[in-house]
């Protein structure tokens, strides 16, 4: 008999089918599951009995078709979730195939079949490689081709077809099957017919354009032109904007095409840049257009021409000649690179844009949660976790760090006895008489009148200043008399400004009226800084030295800084700042004419960086301690380029600058944009702003640094590097950070920093003040560690309480105290670090009960400046050895490591006389994330991260680490438990943190990171950090010790009731701040999703792009983590 089934049995079907779909809520799954199955069968008998097929199988079939069709339709996805598992695409796919065999197929069975195939396609994963493999894909670019004036029939084939394109490989087969020429024939100008046709062929388009092949192809046929003509027609005609989504579509097809050089080349040959500019211009007013403003952006960028930075070598401007170069280091590879490698080419056909990339701005986006990627940095060998002893060095030769230690020596007390103690603490640092003069700073930019003197040296105008210590046989200077500034009480500084140093260029201007007597009188700062003195500020430049030789002294670091007393919140981020900003920048290829290009500061002329000009220009200068600004360039009146130092003896690491810039005019905003940053993302994009310091605002008694400029963001611009030059790195796109700013004054002197600047000659003017604070009852001895490479010695000091007397048991408890060790500022450009330095010793020389306290508690030793020649230089990250001094830790080379060798000895020195330090901290500054925390060490959490088995015994280990951070989240205001993270990266394998912790065996062994931008949490939730909360955080840091030794050692610090009550007052105070926002240990993302993915990372190590989540949340079970373990309680001394 004919199994065929009966029209009846579908009719019946078909009712059931209605008497569900009138449930408006069909809540019977089941029911839904069961019709699709039977009519899965039906298809399925159906093709059995193709054979047989007649006029009355075919209206059967259709009617199948039908139901489904329906079916699905009502049932949404979870019916076509149900079709897909059960096979249904393979039979439809199997439907399609023996239909095409009938000739002539028929044209309604073709039609209902590409419109179920169009609904059930998508959610079918293999629907792709189903249709390849059994055919079908042929099939529909035949009908396809067959009926390209059938649009009836055409919609559901290029639906399909649309599906069929998402499949890299179909792609390719199908761009040989000539389907990128069938789509462009359906492309076409304007009309309003069609528009649904002309939209799915366009997203056809756009996924077979992804392949490089296909896109070549396109080229190729010159149809790159032909999409920007008709892009410029549907801008011209469609003027109700009723047709974006066609717009959009020919924009992603040329976005596809431009991914490869050839289409970039062909884009600007047919003047696409122009024809994006102009047509996005006019869509700027109309807010739902921004995704095509946003793609046109991204297109154009994309195809800016690649142009190397305007210099004539990306390595340092200073070349410093070490004693010898490690063979494979970076400086050996720097050194051997060919000529003519800092040229760029635009040689990859793969432009790396990032999905991240096209959204172009980041307004109003959401924080993408999920966005959680395995770290894989985690170290995953467990004996890399375990500790290891540091055979390196033997005790021998570990002796010499004896003298470091007198405190520990058993003669001590005869040294008291012979009142030799207090001598001895003077070793000061030594200070070096240069015969060269230093320039004092000037608070006036008008020039008085220039004196040529002759130097000895060469012939060369010493530039105008006042010379403390003019060079022999030079008659000093006369200075005009002083000129009193409304009766302030005064300093005297000498004439002229915006000098530079040693040169007599930009000095021949003419004599300006009033220029005789052009000396302005500055109040005194040692009022409102007790830690500062300009005159010993100068005298400590005179024994720093250089690589460049700076004669000259900033007047921010000359005169001081006051911290502002108002609130500066993080900046509002304007909406659309970045576009516009990116399209000035693309204006410059577009208008070339309106571009002046003029260089007005070149560090690479040494003989005469500043070039004079005709007043039309700001004039810069950036030659004095810490200064970094390598080249300066005038691109539109108002608007300069400006190119930074990259470290000494390496060609990268730029971030930190400091210049000078004077000559401005009020009530004109100026636009600066920094054009050689290196990281994918920055906080300039969260809030963050520059710092600039004015010299007229310091005459008039506000002497500080001020969070300044609008407009600011960071983007990836059209400067880059060649990948030998980028190091093999992928990343080889410079970044703009770009700012705008006005002027309050005219002939003011403005500077400029990344951060608030904190100089090496400060460190030595801050630790001279300090042995002033010294009373009879403090220890406070300072050393000379070593000698940097540059000449620069790095002080050591050591601060604990005198012995109460010279008894035996008082000089025993002297000599037990525990011992803290603390280091700082081993990346130059982490001026922050320097800050919260200063903070903790300032508390430490204090007079409060708490410093006594904490004195009498314990031996602190102190490495306030790791890196002074880094520091001295203007450097961002390395020492003059062109290295990161944080990565030198596991074997620090003596010779070009100095300060990280000896730092390390004499921790070595004190686990071999079994005096292990309780903690070490390395004070950090951190780019990418808010507020301030800590990265420790812990096995566990290390374990808990990555999927390594790991037995129990390596997991017993003491929670105390966990426990300094916790007692900082509860007092201090800035600090934030949840960023903290105690998980060992491999990448962080010789930093100090790291190797404090295997090799010396401390336990307690954190980076301390403070932000460079702001908190987002606390009671400074919503503000940038200042001077005042960095200092704060150094104090906070300390009364933290004092509750640490609390919890350590109860039994010995039980007479000091009255002290822990100031303390717990103390403690009150701070909780009713921080308990308004509980500790959460959720780690989020500190930021929304940008442009680029951010590689956010640990220790200020932005350049290893590791992902900041590996902290992501290990605290499963937050409760038993806050209690402290026992053993703290019973800690040995």
């Amino acid at each position: 008999g004919n199994n065929v089934p009966s029209n009846s049995r579908v009719l019946m079907l078909l009712g059931q089918l209605e008497k569900m779909s009138a449930d408006a809520m069909v809540t019977d799954v089941e029911m839904a599951r069961q019709l699709t199955v039977k009519i899965l069968h039906l298809i399925q008998t159906q093709g059995e009995n193709a054979c047989t097929q007649n006029t009355q199988d075919l209206q059967t079939t259709l009617n199948i078709l039908c139901i489904l069709s329906e079916l699905l339709t009502v049932g949404g996805g979870r019916r076509v979730g149900v079709f897909v598992s059960k096979g249904g695409t393979g039979l439809l796919l199997q439907k399609l195939i023996t239909a095409s065999k009938e000739s002539p197929p028929s044209e309604e069975l073709m039609l209902q079949l590409h419109s179920l195939l169009a609904k059930v396609g998508p959610k079918d994963r293999k629907f792709g490689v189903k249709a390849r493999l059994n055919g079908a894909l042929n099939v529909t670019v035949n009908l396809l081709k067959q009926n390209l004036q059938n649009t009836k029939l055409l919609l559901p084939c290029l639906q399909v077809l649309r599906v069929y394109s998402t499949n890299s490989v179909n792609a390719i087969s199908l761009g040989k099957n000539g389907v990128v020429e069938l789509m462009f024939k359906i492309v076409g100008p304007y009309s309003k017919k069609n528009t649904s046709l002309l939209k799915v062929a366009l997203d056809t388009l756009g996924a077979l354009l992804k392949s490089k092949t296909n896109a070549r192809r396109a080229v190729d046929r010159a149809h790159v032109p032909a999409l920007l003509a008709v892009y410029q027609d549907w801008h011209r005609n469609d003027t109700r904007q009723r047709h974006m989504l066609i717009r959009k579509g020919l924009l992603a097809c040329l976005r596809n095409i431009t991914n490869i050089k050839l289409g970039r080349k062909a884009f600007i040959e047919a003047d696409g840049m122009r024809i994006l500019y102009n047509t996005s211009t006019e869509c700027l007013p109309v807010r739902t257009l921004d995704p095509l403003v946003n793609t046109s952006s991204l297109i154009m960028r994309k195809c800016f021409p690649k142009n190397r930075l305007p210099l004539p070598t990306i390595k340092s401007a200073f070349r410093y000649q070490l004693p010898h170069v490690p063979a494979g280091g970076p400086v050996a590879q720097l050194y051997n690179q060919p000529p003519g490698v800092d040229d760029v080419v635009d040689e990859s056909d793969d432009n790396e844009e990032t999905e991240a990339d096209t959204e172009n701005d980041t307004e109003n986006e959401e924080d993408d949660k999920d966005h959680r990627t395995v770290n894989d940095d985690i170290e995953t060998d467990l004996n890399k976790l375990r500790p290891k002893e540091s055979q390196s060095r033997l005790f021998e030769e570990l002796r010499v760090y004896d003298r470091f230690f007198v405190e520990l020596s058993e003669d001590f007390q005869v040294r008291i006895l012979m009142g030799f103690a207090l001598n001895h603490t003077q070793a000061t640092i030594p200070s070096y008489q240069h015969t060269r003069p230093i320039i004092v700073p000037t608070a006036q930019s008008l020039p008085p009148k220039i004196v040529p003197i002759p130097s000895p040296e060469e012939e060369c105008h010493l530039p105008r200043g006042l010379h403390t210590q003019p060079p022999p046989s030079v008659p000093p200077p006369t200075l005009p008399s002083p000129l009193l500034l409304g009766g302030i009480a005064a300093r005297r500084v000498g004439g002229g400004g915006g000098s530079t140093g040693g040169s007599d260029c930009g000095s021949e201007g003419p004599e300006e009226e009033g220029g005789e007597g052009a000396v302005l009188e500055v109040p005194d700062t040692a009022l409102l800084l007790p830690l500062h003195d300009p005159d010993l500020y100068v005298e400590m430049v005179k024994g720093t030295r250089s690589v460049p030789h700076y004669s000259e002294v900033a007047y921010p670091d000359y005169f001081g800084h006051v911290a502002p007393t108002f609130r500066e919140p993080l900046l509002e981020r304007v909406y659309g700042v970045q576009r516009s900003k990116i399209f000035q920048d693309i204006e410059r290829l577009i208008h070339p004419n309106d571009i002046l290009d003029k260089v007005i500061y070149d560090l690479d002329i040494p003989s005469c960086p500043v070039i004079d000009d005709d007043g039309e220009s700001l004039k810069f200068n950036s030659q004095f301690e810490s200064g970094n600004l390598r080249k300066a360039v005038q691109v539109r009146k108002h608007e300069y380029d400006l190119v930074l130092n990259s470290d000494i003896n390496s060609n990268h690491y730029h971030q930190w600058f400091y210049f000078e810039v004077s000559g401005m005019r009020v009530g004109t905003t100026y636009r600066f944009n920094i054009i050689n940053c290196e990281k994918s993302n920055s906080q300039f994009n969260y809030g963050m702003q520059v710092l600039m310091y004015s010299v007229q605002e310091a005459i008039s008694g506000r002497p500080r640094w001020v969070r300044t400029g609008t407009d600011i963001c960071y983007y990836k611009n059209h400067f880059s590097r060649s990948s030998i030059a980028a190091g093999g790195q992928k990343g080889k796109s410079y970044y703009t950070m770009t700012f705008s700013t006005n002027f309050s004054h005219k002939d003011d002197v403005c500077y400029f920093a990344y951060h608030y600047p904190y100089t090496y000659s400060t460190l030595k003017m801050h630790l001279s003040k300090l042995e002033a604070l010294r009373t009879p009852q403090i220890y406070l001895r300072q050393d000379v560690l070593c000698e940097t490479l540059g000449g620069n010695s790095c002080p050591l000091l050591t601060i604990t309480a005198m012995p109460e007397s010279t008894s035996n048991d008082h000089i025993c408890q002297f000599r037990n105290r525990p011992l803290i060790f603390l280091s700082a500022r081993v990346h130059p450009g982490e001026t922050n670090a320097s800050w919260v330095m200063k903070g903790t010793l300032e508390f430490l020389m204090g007079t409060s009960p708490l410093a006594s306290s904490l004195r009498e508690a314990y031996i602190f030793k102190i490495v306030p400046m790791l890196n002074p020649d880094g520091v001295v230089n203007g450097n961002h990250r390395c020492s003059l050895s062109g290295e990161d001094l944080n990565r030198q830790w596991q074997s620090p080379n003596p010779e070009l490591h100095p300060t990280i060798y000896h730092t390390k000895g004499l921790l070595q020195y004190l686990a071999h006389i079994q005096r292990t330090p309780l903690v070490f901290c390395d004070y950090h500054g951190h780019s990418r994330k808010k507020n301030v925390f800590m990265y420790g060490c812990s096995v566990k959490e290390t374990v808990w991260q990555s999927n390594i088995n790991a037995t129990s015994c390596d997991l017993q280990e003491d929670l105390g680490y966990r426990t300094l951070p916790k007692i900082l989240s509860q007092i201090a205001p800035a600090f934030n438990m949840a960023s903290c993270s105690f998980v060992v990266e491999r990448s962080k394998a010789s930093t100090a943190r790291v190797v404090v912790w295997r090799e010396i065996g401390v336990q307690r062994s954190y980076t301390m990171e403070s932000t460079l931008c702001g908190c987002d949490q606390g009671k400074y939730k919503g503000l940038q950090i200042g001077t005042r909360e960095l200092e704060e955080m150094g104090a906070q840091f300390c009364v933290a010790l004092l509750r640490l030794r609390r919890l350590t050692s109860p039994l010995g610090l039980r007479n000091h009731q009255h002290l822990l009550d100031v303390e717990s007052d103390l403690m009150e105070t701070r909780c009713k701040v921080a308990s308004s926002s509980p500790t959460t240990y959720v780690m989020e993302e500190d930021e929304p999703s940008f442009l680029e993915e951010v590689d956010y990372s640990a220790e200020s190590n932005e350049e290893d792009a590791d992902a900041d989540d590996h902290s992501t949340d290990v605290f499963d079970n937050p409760v038993h983590l806050d209690q402290l373990s026992d053993s703290e309680t019973n800690h040995r001394d």
